[in-house]
């Protein structure tokens, strides 16, 4: 690894830190707002300007990451690998700093909520961090074969397919939960009236049970994409240093 990609890494982990004590903070005056005694379910119902602006907030969150990857690198895996990488560090040390500031989660199997668009993610912490780690996994396999031979270095259609295709299952598995009470509770429609009663029926839902089933199948899927990767160009390196030598 050349110097420059380390200290190019070294800044890209830094801003991710940065970023997971910034919406830390926004977490600890939220609690300290709506959640005194601490935070539970159901969600306790917030003023209509706080709503919009955590929506917002995800959205602003997820440019501010991408621009930093785009400006990092001007290759494209490089740049990919370098947005999954912000993600995968800003989410887990979310988390570390929240155990430091508030020690909160009691543990690993503390359910939380994900993200708000376009309806609610929750899961136990533990999910989200495993999809970090192998987010951090699959950065390094790209960055440590596009930085062997850019030239040669490609992530073919069956490996965009399988990593698309697991993203989605646990997406899925994300949503499934909230999903399952909207639909016993015919509140779908809804949602599509008025944020107001999109909150409403927020403040009335208990996580139950995450699928840890579709989670499972989405992670497999992603981590046999990422092990196709590392195979055939490991293959390629292989076929090409015999070749040259």
């Amino acid at each position: 690894m050349d110097k420059t990609l380390k200290q190019i890494l070294l800044w890209l982990f830094l801003f991710a830190v940065s970023m997971g004590l910034f919406e830390a903070s926004i977490v600890v005056y939220l609690r300290e707002l709506y959640y005194p005694e601490g935070f539970s379910f159901p969600l306790t119902p917030v003023d209509r300007a706080v709503g919009i602006t955590e929506i917002l907030r995800e959205i602003i969150s997820m440019l501010m990451i991408i621009s930093v990857a785009v400006l990092a690198f001007k290759n494209f895996y490089r740049q990919f690998a370098a947005f999954i990488f912000i993600f995968a560090i800003w989410d887990i040390f979310y988390y570390v700093f929240l155990k430091l500031i508030l020690d909160w989660p009691e543990s690993l199997l503390t359910w939380d909520i994900l993200y708000l668009i376009p309806v609610a993610w929750t899961g136990p912490v533990l999910a989200p961090v495993l999809i970090s780690l192998i987010m951090i996994l699959l950065f390094w396999v790209i960055i440590y074969f596009d930085y062997k031979n850019a030239e040669k270095f490609n992530i073919c259609m069956k490996e965009w397919g399988l990593l698309i295709a697991g993203a989605f299952v646990v997406f899925i598995s994300f949503i499934w939960d909230y999903s399952v009470f909207l639909i016993s509770q015919v509140h779908i429609s809804a949602l599509f009236k008025s944020p107001e009663e999109g909150q409403s029926i927020l403040t009335q839902y208990t996580p139950d049970k995450f699928n840890w089933f579709l989670f499972s199948i989405g992670t497999v899927v992603i981590l046999a994409a990422i092990f196709f990767i590392y195979k055939r160009n490991a293959g390629s390196r292989e076929y090409n240093h015999t070749y040259n030598t």
